[in-house]
């Protein structure tokens, strides 16, 4: 069991990850994966039993550095290792698995998720449970890592993945391209993209960003992502420090059902892009989880509001700052909606079936909408960066964001946060409160969900 009762099939409670060295190479045509996983790590307790999750491909060598296997076994799911000899707890170990097969898409309650071949190329799309379709790891919320990503595939593709780029060698009409991400870095959020695509450079202020797409769609693209600059810099402005060197964006020639965030890299269609900036949110909701769900992650997933509330309530946040509805116009409309819609769900354990429902997003939105009516702009803003600075490239709950909210702003906020995440009826939005009193608005149509 993983202790996460949402995924209770997936990781290793008596492991922990410290850093995963991969080497793929990958053969677009045929689908085809030889790679390699170092893996770098230390037990919790005394064991000599490892697993990894590992689907979809078979494990055909594997090795200990300074101790011995007894045995290996695989199931669809797992890869489980037995050492000769226990290893005490908080004691390293260090495994070599090399593993092959044709990567697919696995199978869940959620959709199928994982490596996705695309017309021409790949990607990379693992929430919540899709990492064991391309490496065998440790596959938790919590158990962040460090990664080197060795990439080797046709020359004539660019490969996009999480982490700095640093090299790219050439060889018998083959490419290798290197990936170091130093940033601890859980599972889920690892991507690799392999496409034909151009590279575009831009400067995000402090920050690089890079523009990949398809060579049809470079009028599109640059319409639709002008405005990431000046995004960057209001998220900058009222959460903190953008957290990474670079944000990459990927915009595929395939359609794609949603547009997923990776750490440093958000992933778009071409559905996804209209060239009029029609789907502008969907930018600033992918950008807004390099702060909240990658940089501060969630040690457990019944707590993903914290991921996907703090996301949407970021597309609110744009819109306002972008000329557009403002916050509290778009929250007045929201809450209209889920006021018609079924009020059975309860936000801060919405069970695992249900931990990607629409009202997740917009209830956890709500609940920090009116944390900002009753504190005002400057403490309501000051909360947010602290909890991002606090809690950067690590992991948080929800008592955790209580606790933080509490003490930043000097007022008891728990009975507050609790109506809106634990409690199935929706309650009122405040009127009043140090944010003063805000006037009624005419509500807005409603936004279709990212999901």
């Amino acid at each position: 069991m993983s202790g996460d009762p949402y995924t209770p099939q997936s990781g290793d409670p008596g492991i922990r990850v410290d850093h995963y060295d991969l080497a793929l190479d990958y053969k677009v045509t045929t689908n085809r994966l030889n790679a390699t996983a170092v893996i770098h790590g230390h037990v919790t307790t005394g064991t000599k039993n490892l697993s990894f999750d590992l689907v979809g491909l078979r494990a055909t060598k594997i090795t200990a550095a300074g101790a011995r296997i007894a045995n290996h076994r695989q199931s669809d799911r797992k890869l489980r290792i037995t050492l000769s000899s226990p290893l005490a707890a908080g004691a390293g170990f260090e495994l070599t698995v090399a593993y092959s097969g044709a990567p697919r898409p696995r199978r869940s309650r959620w959709g199928t998720i994982g490596w996705e071949e695309l017309e021409d190329g790949a990607l990379i799309a693992s929430q919540p449970t899709g990492a064991p379709t391309w490496f065998p790891c440790n596959d938790v919320p919590s158990d962040k890592a460090t990664y080197r990503l060795m990439i080797t595939t046709d020359q004539a593709y660019t490969v996009v993945a999480s982490g700095r780029r640093t090299g790219r060698t050439t060889r018998g009409g083959k490419a290798t391209w290197t990936f170091d991400q130093d940033v601890p870095t859980t599972t889920y959020l690892m991507t690799v993209h392999v496409g034909r695509y151009l590279e575009e450079t831009i400067s995000l202020g402090r920050s690089t960003g890079r523009l990949f797409y398809p060579a049809p769609l470079t009028t599109r693209v640059r319409a639709d992502f002008a405005d990431l600059p000046r995004m960057v810099a209001v998220f900058e402005e009222l959460f903190g420090p953008y957290p990474l060197d670079e944000y990459a964006v990927v915009v595929t020639a395939d359609d794609l059902e949603i547009p997923l965030e990776a750490q440093g890299i958000g992933t778009f269609g071409a559905n996804h892009i209209d060239g009029a900036g029609g789907l502008e949110r969907l930018v600033a909701h992918e950008l807004a989880h390099q702060w909240f769900g990658n940089s501060v992650g969630v040690a457990k997933w019944q707590d993903i509001w914290l991921n996907e509330g703090f996301a949407c309530y970021s597309e609110w946040l744009w819109s306002e700052h972008s000329g557009g509805p403002t916050a509290h116009q778009k929250a007045v409309s929201h809450h209209a909606r889920l006021a018609s819609l079924p009020q059975d769900l309860v936000i801060s354990d919405p069970g695992a079936d249900l931990m990607f429902d629409d009202r997740v997003y917009k209830r956890g939105a709500l609940t920090l909408h009116s944390l900002r009516l009753t504190l005002g702009d400057e403490v309501f803003f000051s909360v947010l960066r602290e909890w991002t600075r606090t809690y950067r490239a690590a992991t948080a709950s929800t008592a955790d964001f209580v606790a933080l909210a509490e003490e930043v702003s000097q007022v008891p906020l728990a009975n507050l946060i609790h109506a809106w995440l634990d409690v199935p009826r929706l309650p009122r939005l405040p009127m009043t409160g140090r944010g003063g009193v805000v006037p009624p608005t005419k509500p807005l149509a409603p936004e279709q969900s990212l999901r």
